[in-house]
């Protein structure tokens, strides 16, 4: 007896040790998923290690190169190619074979082949249709250049994207610990479009391990510095750049046919030379519900063809299509956020990036800044204005004249209130109508917005969870 009653109790504390791990199990917590690059950081640690560490290159002065180490690299080459060839001698042989075999077969069976062939070539047909050349006799480069006659390529201002100045908010911590969703800094946008746009665009590496981003929406009010950062991707990429603003191809190949043939020529010069970026100004009119009678450009002709294009991209194609946006909330939400993968919300700047904006484009435009210039009341009293409108202000009072007069008169803040009381600032009511617009209609911004409503409910009410656990 007392032994059974040991192995029952051992038997009752297994179950209850069992208990505990599916608990951990049912919540395992934020995990980090693994990195595409650490292969190949280890990969080439590996071959350090293996080929370079135990080498004596002290006698090598003049870096001569290693015969031995360049015949086993080219042996690999050799090898490959070979094989390859040797490959399809090998598949000639065994056609030549399949077609010895038929003949020696009877006319009952060479009739159903036949049909079967009739059948595959069906399916062909139908695959043809859907990768038809338009253009096939036609050169890349008469495509290129009839593109740039039309204006659909056009020229890229060089501009960085350390061009695009701002800094980090440091309160951003505190706001998220009250429960209240900061909006993006400048800083922030520079990282995601570092992430999103110019390295997979511009290494083939990083883009074939990176994760496959097509599109990409600039979400901001005016003067945010949305096509600023377009020009910047292109720029840092050596990206060649398409404009399908619908301003820009309103009169340009009319009708069905001629928007299919703007598409594939646009396409198929992007595929060919790529990295390429194709970018829409505007484009929630092309998903607005009701298009202006006022408005004769026609912006919806490329509604149904781009979400079809989208998914023709491969994984690789270095093409990347790039939407910029001051109304978003006057397109429809589900194909607008369907047609663009990842959106990016461009905030007005605050008081940290506005500090940084007004020093550098003061010294840019010529300004000298003296103790008689303060700066930090500036920055203080544009808040709601864009880096354009800062740099419309700057220019305005820096004239030719002014500039020669800083030596005897210095700059002082009062000068550039005329020029800024002519420009109406982005208040705080556009702003949060984008934030909401956000959190409401994107689906990123739903599911971030429900995480924060269920942390609010548990940190306002820790005791009614705990009192349902002890009644279960």
């Amino acid at each position: 007896k007392g032994k059974k009653g040991k192995e029952k109790g051992k038997e009752k504390g297994k179950k209850g040790k069992k208990g505990k791990k599916g608990d951990e199990d049912d919540d395992p917590g934020f995990v980090m998923p693994p990195s595409n690059f650490v292969p190949t950081v280890n990969e080439g640690c590996t071959i350090y290690n293996t080929v370079w560490q135990d080498r004596d290159e002290r006698a090598n002065l003049l870096q001569r190169h290693d015969a031995e180490l360049i015949k086993q690299d080219k042996r690999i080459e050799l090898e490959s190619e070979i094989r390859v060839q040797v490959d399809e001698l090998m598949k000639e042989e065994l056609k030549n074979l399949k077609i010895a075999v038929e003949r020696d077969k009877g006319k009952g069976k060479k009739g159903k082949k036949k049909k079967g062939k009739k059948g595959k070539k069906g399916k062909k047909g139908k695959k043809g249709k859907k990768e038809k050349d338009l253009t096939p006799d036609r050169t890349m480069e008469s495509l290129y250049e009839e593109l740039v006659q039309e204006g659909i390529i056009i020229r890229c201002p060089k501009v960085r994207l350390s061009d695009y100045e701002g800094e980090y908010s440091h309160l951003a911590t505190a706001l998220l610990q009250n429960g209240t969703e900061p909006m993006p800094t400048t800083a922030d946008v520079r990282r995601l479009i570092t992430e999103l746009c110019i390295l997979p665009l511009g290494s083939q590496i990083v883009h074939e391990k990176a994760p496959h981003t097509k599109s990409v929406v600039l979400v901001g009010p005016h003067g945010v510095g949305k096509k600023l950062l377009v020009h910047a991707i292109c720029t840092e990429t050596g990206a060649n750049l398409f404009d399908l603003t619908p301003g820009n191809i309103a009169t340009k190949y009319p009708g069905k046919s001629g928007l299919n043939m703007l598409l594939h020529m646009v396409f198929k010069v992007a595929k060919a030379w790529q990295p390429s970026v194709v970018f829409i100004e505007d484009c929630e009119r092309t998903f607005m519900k009701k298009v202006p009678k006022s408005d004769k450009a026609d912006p919806k002709r490329v509604k149904k063809a781009l979400p079809k294009i989208l998914k023709g991209l491969k994984p690789e194609d270095r093409v990347m299509i790039i939407g910029a946006t001051r109304r978003p909330f006057d397109a429809e939400a589900k194909p607008f956020c369907s047609m663009y993968q990842r959106i990016i919300m461009l905030p007005r700047p605050d008081y940290g990036s506005r500090m940084i904006l007004w020093k550098n484009m003061l010294i840019n435009n010529g300004g000298l800044i003296t103790d008689s210039l303060d700066l930090s009341s500036l920055a203080k009293v544009t808040d709601g204005y864009t880096q354009h409108d800062i740099h419309i202000a700057v220019t305005t009072v820096l004239t030719e004249k002014r500039i020669q007069q800083l030596r005897r008169k210095p700059l002082v803040g009062a000068e550039f209130i005329p020029a800024l009381s002519k420009i109406d600032p982005v208040y705080e009511e556009e702003e949060i109508a984008f934030k909401e617009w956000y959190c409401k209609k994107t689906p990123l911004g739903k599911i971030r917005e429900a995480e924060i409503n269920k942390a609010k409910e548990e940190a306002d009410d820790p005791k009614g969870k705990k009192g349902k656990g002890k009644k279960k």
